[in-house]
């Protein structure tokens, strides 16, 4: 009976062990990963910047890519000072601008001198405008010229079947691949799906070429897909994570919450709340 108790207690401990080091294994890789969780600006656009930064505090997110109804594209420097002011009171770094749809090379650079007044070193943006069939490769062309005028990286944002301009991950590929390596993808994971791609597939092609990525679940893989919080819909995410890993993803994975957006928080903080404990506990 003793013996029978102590081969019990000691496969129990056994089980404790290797349940802590899982854990501790999940929680170490968490710690490494050099990307990290932000939000789209667009998701608050019901919502200025005072009511963003608030939120942005209470769900312990960081990283906002600033849209110009926020900050407008021509702000000056003051009206920049005080925005970044703002930002840092509540512990956030804005790291791109975008997206910004630019119909001609006058609104590229535009779009240029507004990157380099905020201070970022990203845009997110698209060379045409909503209804387009395809992109304006003028502007693409002036976009490359200033990209290496400025180092300002570009990354063109995709929009799914909503959109013949630029609709998946591939379709961007295609019209970057030969140009600046500082041209790349807004790879919106959602929208990717949406369009009949595969997005973790996308991103373990073109990684070397994704600058952003915008999180997002849908409840399918076609146009009829809608947004959803994060785990409730198409996307498989512990996958999603370990690819991130793979393929040594370093930057942004902005939050573009598009459900409720008149009354959007709940859903944004269980959102946050899942891709963190999927971080956390992926390994």
């Amino acid at each position: 009976m003793h013996q029978t108790l102590y081969i019990i207690y000691i496969m129990k401990l056994r089980t404790l062990f290797f349940s802590l080091l899982l854990m501790l294994q999940g929680t170490m890789l968490w710690a490494q990963d050099a990307f990290h969780l932000g939000m789209a600006g667009y998701t608050f656009v019901k919502f200025d910047i005072d009511k963003t930064l608030a939120f942005m505090k209470k769900i312990d997110v960081h990283y906002l890519c600033i849209k110009d109804f926020h900050l407008p594209i021509d702000a000056n420097a003051e009206q920049i000072a005080q925005f970044k002011e703002k930002l840092a009171a509540h512990d956030v770094i804005g790291y791109a601008v975008g997206p910004i749809y630019m119909k001609d090379v006058e609104a590229v650079d535009k779009a240029f001198a507004y990157a380099q007044r905020v201070g970022v070193d990203l845009i997110v943006g698209v060379p045409g405008v909503w209804g387009d069939k395809g992109p304006r490769y003028d502007v693409l062309d002036r976009v490359e010229q200033k990209v290496k005028e400025t180092g300002i990286r570009y990354a063109i944002h995709l929009h799914g079947p909503d959109m013949p301009l630029y609709p998946d991950a591939t379709s961007i590929w295609n019209d970057v691949k030969d140009r600046d390596p500082r041209l790349g993808i807004c790879l919106d994971i959602g929208h990717d799906l949406r369009a009949g791609s595969d997005p973790i597939k996308d991103l373990k092609r073109y990684g070397k070429r994704v600058f952003d990525i915008h999180l997002k679940d849908v409840t399918e893989g076609t146009k009829a897909g809608h947004a959803i919080e994060l785990g409730r819909g198409a996307i498989d995410f512990p996958k999603f994570v370990k690819m991130l890993r793979k393929v040594g993803y370093k930057g942004s994975l902005s939050l573009e919450y598009e459900k409720d957006m008149t009354d959007p928080f709940i859903g944004i903080a269980e959102s946050v709340g899942y891709f963190k404990s999927i971080q956390q506990n992926t390994h």
